[in-house]
């Protein structure tokens, strides 16, 4: 497990803030989150704060939508953040009459199939006719996923004649970083926030038929009746609100070298003002 999600120390980060802690009737608030760099900044944050006004905090992290919307369910966990509109929609459904949108804590995640800036073509429509100069291939990612499943749904819709390659998000990276350094063309399913988009210069291919979803809302979300029970973490929550460009940056940290919990500490150190504003609530 992430060392973010059992030891974020939160003391020294703190001490930064403009309000101060208050003592709460022990109360301990869980996260749920899946262990991706578009979420766990969003936890670490959302731990920093929640602990700044006194609650214990604990995060639990998932590998799969489904587990971690059974824990949810089962009041396993409080509380956690999910794109329930559209990569979470089937889980959101399934379960939402025991469970309860709090409030958003995000926006503008984007997935879909890019190609190097270089490469001379700017729509789906347009990689048919190109198929070749890529090889026949669309590099993709872990299969099951939202972004495969759009893919693959893209492919046929734009009739690419391309294979959609299963694989990881690793390999896929590895197969951009090395077609870049080559100037060659390359097609990859990709998304934002990413470090990815940071360092390489890739564009999204437009989808003129509306194939991938729109930029999507995180939200969150929470076991039905939390926020009746806890009044006051529901109007800390409603606070808190985590641009997509600070999580990208935050991603950026962690791939130069930074660990999660450094990278989400130095975040929150930089923005005590926001935080302050943020934590300036009634308490319970």
């Amino acid at each position: 497990m992430n060392t973010l999600l059992k030891t974020l120390a939160t003391t020294a980060v703190v001490a930064t803030l403009a309000v101060p802690a208050l003592a709460q009737d022990d109360k301990t608030i869980t996260i749920g989150t899946m262990g991706w760099e578009d979420l766990t900044p969003i936890a670490g944050i959302t731990k920093t704060v929640l602990e700044s006004k006194g609650y214990t905090v604990e995060v639990e992290e998932f590998s799969e939508w489904g587990i971690a919307f059974a824990a949810l369910t089962n009041g396993d966990i409080d509380i956690m953040a999910s794109q329930t509109d559209y990569v979470a929609h089937d889980y959101w459904t399934k379960n939402m009459d025991k469970l309860e949108k709090i409030s958003p804590v995000s926006h503008g995640l984007y997935q879909a199939i890019a190609v190097p800036s270089y490469v001379g073509i700017n729509s789906m429509e347009e990689l048919a006719t190109h198929k070749d100069e890529f090889g026949g291939k669309i590099i993709g990612i872990e299969p099951g996923s939202g972004l495969m499943r759009d893919a693959a749904a893209a492919n046929e819709a734009y009739a690419t004649g391309m294979e959609l390659v299963e694989g990881s998000t690793a390999a896929m990276t590895a197969a951009l970083d090395a077609a870049m350094s080559r100037q060659e063309p390359i097609a990859v399913t990709i998304w934002e926030p990413s470090w990815m988009m940071q360092k390489y210069d890739v564009k999204f291919l437009a989808d003129p038929k509306g194939v991938f979803p729109a930029a999507q809302s995180y939200y969150f979300i929470g076991t039905k009746g939390f926020s009746e029970a806890n009044p006051a973490v529901r109007e800390q929550l409603a606070s808190i609100y985590v641009p997509l460009a600070d999580i990208t940056a935050i991603n950026g940290a962690m791939n130069e070298g930074k660990t999660m919990e450094d990278a989400v500490a130095d975040w929150v150190a930089a923005h005590g003002d926001l935080i302050g504003r943020w934590t300036a609530i009634k308490s319970e």
